[in-house]
């Protein structure tokens, strides 16, 4: 394997090391959150629930959109797209 093969597959056990913490964390963060707020207030755990939801919509909108724009990056960069862009128009 040469080395720039070696970069990109280091690199994608980063993001997925990354994501993952990111995944675990938010929610359980934003709970915490709303745990602290629960108790305060004296309520039940209204807001831990709706806090931890919060965070986990949020993470995957977050991921949703991100991979959505990769994937148009990797799109317009496509060989099906090259004659377009030496002739000046939008993909």
């Amino acid at each position: 394997m040469d080395l720039r093969a070696r970069q990109q597959t280091n690199r994608g056990y980063s993001d997925a090391m990354s994501h993952s913490f990111e995944l675990a964390l938010t929610p359980l963060v934003f709970g915490a959150l709303g745990w602290l707020i629960d108790r305060s207030a004296g309520t039940s755990p209204t807001f831990t629930i709706v806090l931890a939801v919060f965070g986990v919509i949020g993470t995957v909108t977050k991921f949703w959109l991100d991979y959505d724009r990769k994937m148009s990056e990797h799109e317009s960069e496509g060989i099906w797209n090259r004659n377009r862009a030496a002739a000046g128009e939008k993909p």
